[in-house]
C-alpha cells in the first residue's frame, strides 16, 4: 500500500465512528447506521486515493452514508429523492462541533450494561474501533462467524432495551464511564499481551485501544482516572521494542535494553501522571500508571524504586481489592524484604479460586523460589505455569527457566530472573 493509502486508512479509522455517532444520533437504526458507514467508508477507500480527499471529509462521509440508508430504509423513489436532498442539506449546513462528542456517547453505547464483557468489546471494536469482524476473531482467537454471531447479539440486546444515543444521566456517568474505562483496557492487555496464540503482542489492539483512550482524555481532559489509563496504557507501550527478542522470545523487564524503550511515550505519560496525581482523587489506573512511571524512571533494573512500588500497590490493594495486585505486591515485597517475605504473601492466594492454578501464581511462585535458592520447587512451578499458559511465547519462556534450572542442578550458576510485570 502507497503512502498516500496509509494516510487514507488511517483517516478514515479515525472518522468512521465520527460518522456512525452522528448517524445514530439523528436517526437511531444502530445496525443500519452501522452498514451504511461501511458503504460510504469503502466507497471513499475506492475514491480518494483516485480522486484526492475531499475538502470536508468528515461531511463528505455524513452524506453518502445517510444516503445509502436511505435507500436501505425506503422503498418509496419520490421519498427518497425528497430525504435525500434534506440530507445533504443537513449535511452541508451541520455546524462543526467537536467530533469526540458523539465518539464518546457511541462508546458508550457499545458498553452498555446490558451486554456481557466480552460482547462490549468486540462491539466497541468493530462500530468505534473500525475494526472487521474477521480482525476481531483473528485477534481473540474465535471463529469469524462465531465473532459475527457476538456482534449480531450484542446489537440485537441494545435494540431490545430500547438504548437511544446519548450520554448516560449524571447519576449513571461514573458507573457507566467505568465501564468504558474497563472495556478500552481489556482491548489494551490483550494488544499487550496477547492471552493465547503464537505471538505476545498484538499491536493493532494495543494502539487502537490507545486511539480509543486519548478520545475519551479530550472529551475529559479533568477525569484522574481517564488520565490515569491514557498514562498506563502509553508507558506500558513504551517497553515493546524490548519485550522480545529478534526471534520472538520474551524477555522479562529486569533484563530488557532500556535504551530501546520508548522515550516519547515516556515523557508523555509520565507528565500525564505527574500532572494527575497533583489534582485528582486517586483511583485504580492513576496508582497502576504511577507505578509504570516508577519503573519507567529507572536507568537500570537496579535502580529501581521497589519500595515506591510496594507502597503504590498497597494502596491499590486498599482501594481496589484484587488478587492479582496481591501477586505483584509479593514481587515488589520480595524486593524489599527478601523472597522469603514475598513466598508468604503468595500463599494467601492459594485458597482464592480466582487465582488458585492460575500459570501467574505459579509463574511468580517459581521466580521467588528460584531468588530464595529452592531450584527444584522452582522448576516444578515454572513448569506448572508453562502448562497453564495459552500463550506460546510465555510458554517458551517458562520452560527455558525450567531446563535452565534442571542444568543449574548440575552445577551451573543460575542468571538473576525476573519476570515481565
Amino acid at each position: 500500500m502507497t503512502v498516500a493509502g496509509h494516510a487514507t486508512e488511517d483517516l478514515l479509522r479515525e472518522l468512521a465512528p465520527q460518522v456512525l455517532g452522528v448517524l445514530v444520533r439523528r436517526h437511531g437504526r444502530f445496525e443500519e447506521c452501522e452498514d451504511a458507514v461501511q458503504e460510504a467508508v469503502l466507497a471513499a477507500a475506492v475514491q480518494w486515493p483516485a480522486e484526492g480527499v475531499p475538502g470536508n471529509p468528515r461531511g463528505w462521509l455524513v452524506a453518502v452514508a445517510a444516503r445509502r440508508l436511505v435507500d436501505q430504509v425506503r422503498s418509496d423513489t419520490a421519498r427518497r429523492a425528497r430525504e435525500i436532498r434534506v440530507v445533504a442539506r443537513e449535511s452541508d449546513s451541520e455546524p462543526e462541533v467537536p467530533d469526540a462528542d458523539d465518539t464518546l456517547a457511541l462508546l458508550f453505547l457499545c458498553c452498555h450494561a446490558s451486554l456481557t464483557p466480552a460482547s462490549q468489546t468486540a462491539l466497541t471494536l468493530r462500530a468505534v474501533g473500525g475494526l472487521t469482524t474477521a480482525e476481531i476473531a483473528r485477534a481473540f482467537l474465535v471463529p469469524e462467524a462465531t465473532m459475527a454471531a457476538r456482534v449480531s447479539r450484542a446489537k440485537q440486546r441494545i435494540r431490545a432495551a430500547g438504548s437511544g444515543f446519548a450520554m448516560p444521566a449524571p447519576h449513571e456517568w461514573q458507573e457507566r464511564l467505568g465501564v468504558v474505562l474497563h472495556v478500552l483496557y481489556l482491548i489494551f492487555n490483550e494488544g499487550y499481551t496477547a492471552t493465547s496464540g503464537g505471538d505476545l503482542h498484538r499491536a493493532d489492539l494495543s494502539r487502537e485501544a490507545i486511539r480509543l483512550t486519548r478520545v475519551v482524555h479530550r472529551r475529559l481532559p479533568e477525569d484522574g482516572e481517564v488520565a490515569g489509563l491514557l498514562a498506563l496504557m502509553l508507558l506500558t507501550d513504551a517497553r515493546r521494542a524490548a519485550r522480545v527478542t529478534p526471534s520472538g522470545d520474551l524477555v522479562p523487564l529486569a533484563e530488557q535494553d532500556r535504551t530501546l524503550w520508548d522515550g516519547g511515550l515516556i515523557d508523555e505519560g509520565t507528565a500525564l501522571v505527574t500532572e494527575a496525581m497533583a489534582r485528582a482523587t486517586l483511583g485504580p489506573y492513576l496508582i497502576q500508571a504511577a507505578i509504570a512511571a516508577t519503573h519507567a524512571s529507572a536507568e537500570r533494573a537496579a535502580d529501581t524504586d521497589w519500595r515506591q512500588v510496594h507502597v503504590l500497590y498497597r494502596i491499590l490493594e486498599r482501594i481496589a481489592p484484587n488478587p492479582m495486585v496481591t501477586l505483584n505486591r509479593a514481587v515488589a515485597l520480595a524486593e524489599t524484604q527478601g523472597p522469603r517475605a514475598g513466598l508468604d504473601l503468595l500463599s494467601t492466594l492459594d485458597g482464592d479460586d480466582r487465582t488458585a492454578g492460575h500459570h501467574r501464581l505459579h509463574a511468580v511462585r517459581a521466580h521467588l523460589l528460584e531468588k530464595a535458592g529452592d531450584l527444584a520447587s522452582a522448576r516444578e512451578s515454572y513448569g506448572l505455569a508453562a502448562r497453564g499458559t495459552a500463550s506460546l511465547t510465555e510458554r517458551r519462556y517458562l520452560e527455558s527457566r525450567a531446563r535452565r534450572l534442571r542444568c543449574d542442578a548440575f552445577g551451573r550458576s543460575p542468571e538473576n530472573p525476573a519476570d515481565d510485570r
